[in-house]
């Protein structure tokens, strides 16, 4: 059956039997025979033939939504037995939110890998609402974002403290008036912010609602490192995680301006499926991070 519903997935997103047949090197007569049995055993025709292609008809489109749960959860059941018998290894797919995963993580999974050298990470880049979205899907094994996200699939669990401060370039004016600025004028400058969905834009917008800032110019940047950039070639100030400006900091590249208000919080949080199956990689990881994490606090 298994058999069966990888080869109907095939040919279903290949939309051709010969590209299915190639893709799954074996004939094409083979493929047809794998569709037929399929069809046979659930009663109905699944797919819709042309000369030139193949459709997914209601019944089909059911069928292939279905198939490809069976599939991914079939090869998990695979990775969880094969757990208990072996020492820990395969691949392990994290995700993680920008901010933790281009300056946090690296230096994490140089250690973890050292620690478990049969296990392979695959790393996926993405804003908070997009490595939930992958985690509750079951596309990632776990991942790491900033701040909370609120998802029926997963579970989300604090992990470290992040502290966000505003950030401008070294010459910029008002670094040179550090003590003489106020709402009004922060509001007056041009704020780069990541995309909507992103960790980091959530914690700026709780930090203007809390100020009573309504900036006049905002401009978003999908990337942490473009936003450091551009504060440092003077095209505006930016809200950021000090884990992120510590080079340019040292380098006297940028500067903090003080607070308004007492400093700004947030959390990264790991986030897991929701179910009692994860496999042996993913939970060492998950215990090495909360120890790391222990360490560091």
């Amino acid at each position: 059956m298994n058999a069966q519903l990888m080869t109907f997935v095939v040919v279903a997103e290949q939309r051709n039997f010969t590209r299915a047949a190639e893709l799954l090197h074996a004939t094409q007569p083979a493929i047809s025979q794998q569709i037929q049995t399929l069809e046979t055993r659930l009663g109905t025709k699944l797919l819709e033939r042309s000369n030139k292609q193949v459709q997914l008809n209601r019944a089909g489109e059911i069928v292939y939504e279905y198939a490809k749960q069976m599939i991914q959860l079939y090869g998990q059941m695979e990775r969880l037995v094969a757990d208990l018998t072996n020492s820990a290894s395969g691949t392990l797919h994290i995700g993680a939110s920008f901010t933790y995963g281009e300056y946090v993580l690296p230096q994490i999974l140089a250690d973890f890998v050292a620690t478990y050298p049969n296990i392979t990470p695959s790393i996926s880049i993405n804003n908070t609402r997009e490595v939930v979205e992958q985690v509750g899907a079951g596309h990632l094994d776990m991942g790491v974002i900033e701040g909370g996200h609120i998802n029926p699939h997963v579970m989300v669990k604090d992990l470290a403290e992040d502290t966000m401060v505003i950030v401008a370039a070294a010459e910029h004016p008002l670094s040179a008036n550090r003590g003489a600025f106020n709402q009004a004028a922060l509001e007056r400058e041009t704020w780069l912010l990541r995309e909507q969905g992103s960790g980091t834009r959530e914690i700026a917008d709780q930090m203007f609602e809390a100020l009573d800032i309504h900036p006049t110019a905002i401009i978003e940047i999908g990337s942490t490192q473009a936003i450091k950039e551009s504060v440092e070639a003077g095209l505006g100030i930016a809200v950021l995680s000090e884990s992120v400006i510590r080079k340019e900091i040292s380098l006297g590249t940028l500067t903090t301006l003080p607070a308004l208000a007492a400093p700004f919080h947030r959390k990264f949080s790991t986030v897991l499926r929701k179910t009692s199956f994860h496999t042996r990689a993913t939970q060492l990881f998950f215990d090495f991070l909360y120890e790391r994490a222990s360490t560091q606090s």
